[in-house]
């Protein structure tokens, strides 16, 4: 148990020192040497902005997935409304089973890395690939976030949530 913790501690450090990472300042054009010749300019665009040139055509793929999940906010309040369990299963999974250790822990790094989301107020239970999402959130967006990250997971059967969040 001990080395599952210290596991998922490198794990959530890891992801953490990652995002940082990609995050970081680039150097400025004015301490770069002067060119003699004319080459074409460097493209200065932070990561995150090439990522969102080169994966414009993916928005819309995320928002058919979070459609076929039914995650958009209006299915998210209604749920909520209905007794606050929210329940959502793949259709297939392909591939082997993947151990819990293993979802619990990229599930948690998923929500590391998104600043909109606390890995802390979010707990993660997972058995034979079935999560369990518990704890609270500020917003009925950031309920359909986390279970989108987790359904986007590879191992995860299914998802069911037990968010809660102000409607």
């Amino acid at each position: 148990m001990k080395s599952l913790l210290i596991f998922l501690l490198g794990a959530v450090v890891g992801a953490f020192a990652y995002s940082l990472y990609l995050n970081r300042d680039t150097p400025s054009r004015a301490s770069a040497p002067a060119a003699t010749s004319n080459p074409p300019p460097a493209d200065t665009r932070t990561f995150g902005e090439k990522a969102a040139d080169t994966t414009t055509h993916l928005k819309d793929s995320l928002v058919t997935k979070a459609q076929d999940w039914h995650l958009m906010p209006d299915d998210i309040k209604r749920e909520l409304q209905q007794g606050g369990k929210i329940v959502r299963e793949k259709a297939g999974v392909a591939g082997g089973k993947i151990a819990d250790a293993r979802i619990i822990t990229v599930i948690k790094a998923k929500y590391v890395l998104d600043r909109d989301l606390s890995a802390m107020d979010i707990n993660v239970d997972a058995t034979n690939g079935n999560v369990t999402l518990t704890g609270a959130v500020s917003s009925v967006d950031l309920v359909a976030k986390a279970i989108y990250h987790a359904m986007d997971t590879d191992g995860v059967v299914n998802v069911t949530s037990h968010l809660t969040a102000p409607l």
